[in-house]
């Protein structure tokens, strides 16, 4: 397949796609669900097939985890499409309305991106999830997964991308690239795609940023931090560090970091550590933690490090300020928390960390769009421009300015024989 071929189809496509009705798009999520569910069986048999190749190949303990696409995995997703499914339409909203001059009328409409490009690793989850998002807000969608899945996601897609055309989309809502050597291919498209999403790995982002001239949003890291307070409540506290680092070590929201505020050390840390080692995490820390609980020493330049593990560094801080500058330092600005029963405290805590979710007394792991209510995402962006956070319906659409006029010149204007009186219309 020539993909840049292919691609160009996908954006004569879009303008299709993008003025479709909500009740097409969403009778064509209804049906994406009722395909995979009746189809479960198919789906499961590739993604063994998937699960035993990546085991022959020695894939890593922590990938392996999303790899996996069983019955849970399913129900998610099929819950995922029946919230996004309730949410209203996010296309031909109106975000401005104003009146320039009589006759004159301005307004701010949300319209989709266009074509977006998903290359992802591992998660089969990811391509239901990615395209039902695309599905509702308009989008088409270039969807490369990860060799590791190339079964499970073809049976994915091909089920979905089938049920969705029958419903009246057009054949280029969604294309499917599989080979390796397409990434680079899709890369080169900067003419014909509007963005790109990646997820994966630290120098998998990395190296799809400094390979294209497409509009990157994404996240390369997910080095996540729970601060314990001088006036955290431990009794609280402790279920949630031990979920934040071991509901789903493999995601990007769970914990990597443990800071501690030196008056409460002495107590909480050996508490904190027997519920981890009982939960089966390692610890790593400095060598003052080590005074307090058993754990292997490390350098102060290795708190970057994303573990996807069970596996935890641990550092005493002397206050709020040192926790905050120390987040702002080591941290991927994505999701940490702050363990505290002072709201002042809190509000400073999230009023200086720079990340994308600021949190008091919850897991990190609620940095989800499922969880956030946004029905799924595709991705958590922790940049700062267009969309920050699990990027749901929000974040894949942008807008346009609808003008009309009734004969309207700007010579009358520049000439003073007409004058603009900006006026909101309610």
């Amino acid at each position: 397949m020539d993909i840049r071929t292919e691609v160009r189809k996908m954006k004569e496509d879009s303008p299709a796609m993008a003025a479709s009705s909500l009740d097409l798009r969403n009778r064509a999520l209804e049906a994406a669900a009722a395909a995979l569910t009746s189809h479960k069986e198919e789906i499961f048999t590739a993604n063994r097939a998937d699960m035993e190749a990546a085991s022959q190949a020695g894939i890593a303990p922590a990938v392996m985890k999303r790899l996996k696409f069983d019955e849970h995995k399913l129900a998610d997703v099929i819950a995922g499409i029946g919230e996004l499914i309730k949410l209203p339409d996010p296309l031909s909203q109106v975000q401005l309305a104003r009146e320039l001059d009589e006759g004159l009328t301005l307004y701010r409409v949300t319209c989709p991106i266009g074509v977006i490009g998903i290359i992802f690793e591992a998660r089969p989850d990811a391509l239901v999830q990615i395209s039902s998002l695309c599905i509702k807000s308009g989008n088409c969608a270039v969807l490369k997964g990860g060799k590791e899945t190339a079964r499970t996601n073809k049976v994915l897609f091909t089920l979905i991308h089938e049920a969705v055309t029958a419903c009246g989309l057009p054949s280029g809502c969604m294309l499917q690239a599989e080979l390796h050597n397409e990434i680079d291919e899709l890369l080169s498209c900067h003419d014909c795609v509007d963005l790109l999403i990646p997820r994966g790995s630290n120098q998998f982002v990395q190296y799809i940023m400094n390979h294209t001239k497409i509009p990157v949003m994404g996240h390369a890291d997910g080095v996540c931090h729970i601060y314990a307070d001088q006036d955290c409540d431990i009794e609280k506290a402790l279920p949630i560090l031990l979920d934040a680092k071991t509901q789903y070590t493999a995601a990007c929201n769970a914990a990597e970091t443990l800071l501690v505020h030196r008056k409460i050390a002495a107590e909480f840390l050996p508490a904190a550590a027997q519920a981890l080692a009982a939960a089966g995490v390692k610890l790593r820390g400095t060598s003052e933690a080590a005074r307090w609980i058993p754990c292997e020493l490390m350098g102060e330049e290795e708190f970057g490090t994303e573990y996807l593990d069970l596996v935890l560094s641990v550092k005493l801080v002397d206050s709020l300020e040192e926790a905050v500058r120390h987040i702002n330092h080591f941290g991927s600005h994505h999701t940490d928390c702050i363990l505290t029963e002072n709201s002042e405290a809190a509000l400073t805590f999230m009023q200086l960390v720079d990340s994308a979710g600021v949190y008091q007394n919850c897991s990190t792991r609620f940095a989800d769009g499922f969880r956030y209510g946004f029905g799924a995402e595709v991705g958590i962006s922790t940049g700062k421009i267009h969309a920050r956070g699990p990027v749901g319906l929000s974040g894949l659409v942008t807008y346009k300015y609808r003008l009309f006029g009734n004969g309207h010149i700007v010579g009358d204007y520049a000439s003073g024989k007409k004058q603009f009186h900006f006026k909101d219309i309610q």
